[in-house]
Parts: structure tokens; C-alpha cells; sequence
């Protein structure tokens, strides 16, 4: 049971990182973007990770306990609490204009005298991981899940860096011109409240149904 658990955790690791770092890059994915179209190819790719990292999740939860470091009650409000920043970063973050980063949406409409969120993260996704990551890193301090969360941790520091060098190869000088012309963006003109107000709504949406969700999906009570 024990060395069955670790298999399923390993392969399970295995599949979640050549997903990534297989299927987005050429030659792969200009042909699935041609078969399922940029939007079609967003939203498989975006299911199958998640579906991945669901397994992945599982899989650490279920692989043999072996101590780190001991758990204390006040370790359970690190996630509780960063995962409302979380929830902002995504709610406001991704579906956007943003030709910096993967997820963007109608990129060819970004303003970058109004680059909303994406003047200070250029990538939600990534940042996401990474505050997700760190914050369920404090109260699993078990063998499979620091394997885990320090592996996310990684991941979205070294895929930030990754993903600006293409996008400086691919946009060439506009790139640095775009960032420089958000960096001196200083006040928040014509502010759009009803994207505001449904953005930080379904910030707020995304919270509860992932702390209601999380006992079934996980088999752990976030708030218990």
C-alpha cells in the first residue's frame, strides 16, 4: 500500500508537469490550436489542469505520511486567510486584456493607460499558484505535500521569468514599451464600477464555494 501510494504520486506529478511543459510548446500546440481554435484550446487546456492537479492534490494526500515539521491550529488560518487575495488576483486577473501572459482574453484591446490588475502582476495565473502554494505549504508540513507546494513555489517564480523572455521575443519592442507606458500610469481614471463590483463579487463567490467544495474534493474542512 505504501509503495502503491508514492507510484500514484510520482506518475501523478510526472503527468502534471509534462502537461505543461509539453503541450504548450511547439510543436504541439500550434497544432492543437489550429484543430480546437485559441479560445477551444484555452478552455481544454485550462480543464485538463485542472483536472491534473485535482489528481495531483489527491494523490499527496493519500501518499505515506512522513513528518516535516508538526502541525499546530493556528497554521489552518494561513490558507484561510490567503486565499481571499487568491480568489482577487484570479477574479480580477484572468478573462482580461493581457498580452503578457497566457489566459489573456481580447488582448488586441489592452490599454496600458488602463492596465487594471496587470500593472503590478503581469501573471495572475502563476501568482495565483504561487500564493496558493506557499500558503498551503505552512500547514502540510508532510513529506509529499513540501514536495508539492515547494514544487509550485518553483514553478511560478521560474514560469514568470520563462514566460517574460518569450513574450519579449515574440512582441519584440513592445513589450518594454507597454510595461514602461503601465509604470507610469499613476492615477485611476474612468473607473469601470459594474466590472468592479462583479469582479470582486465573483472574488468573493469563488472563496465559499471553494472553501464548500474543498471537504469534497479534498476530504478536508477548511473551517472545521
Amino acid at each position: 500500500m505504501t509503495e502503491t501510494g508514492w507510484i500514484n504520486y510520482i506518475v501523478a506529478f510526472a503527468v502534471f508537469f509534462a502537461s505543461h511543459m509539453v503541450l504548450v510548446r511547439p510543436p504541439v500546440r500550434p497544432i492543437l490550436v489550429r484543430a480546437l481554435t485559441p479560445a477551444g484550446f484555452s478552455i481544454c487546456y485550462s480543464v485538463l489542469s485542472l483536472a491534473i492537479l485535482w489528481w495531483l492534490i489527491v494523490a499527496a494526500r493519500d501518499a505515506p505520511f512522513v513528518e516535516i515539521w508538526a502541525w499546530a491550529p493556528w497554521q489552518n488560518w494561513v490558507p484561510r486567510i490567503a486565499m481571499i487575495p487568491f480568489c482577487v488576483i484570479l477574479a480580477f486577473g484572468v478573462g482580461v486584456p493581457n498580452p503578457f501572459s497566457f489566459g489573456g482574453m481580447r488582448n488586441d484591446r489592452f490599454d496600458p493607460a488602463k492596465p487594471g490588475l496587470v500593472k503590478w502582476i503581469r501573471h495572475p495565473v502563476l501568482a495565483g499558484l504561487l500564493v496558493w502554494s506557499a500558503a498551503h505549504l505552512v500547514p502540510n508540513g508532510n513529506l509529499a505535500h513540501v514536495i508539492l507546494f515547494g514544487a509550485f513555489i518553483v514553478f511560478s517564480l521560474l514560469g514568470m521569468k520563462m514566460i517574460d523572455k518569450r513574450r519579449q521575443r515574440e512582441m519584440g519592442p513592445d513589450w518594454l514599451r507597454l510595461v514602461q507606458a503601465m509604470k507610469q500610469v499613476q492615477n485611476v481614471h474612468d473607473v469601470d464600477w459594474q466590472n468592479l463590483l462583479t469582479r470582486a463579487l465573483l472574488a468573493a463567490v469563488a472563496y465559499f464555494v471553494l472553501a464548500g467544495l474543498h471537504p469534497y474534493l479534498i476530504g478536508i474542512d477548511p473551517f472545521a
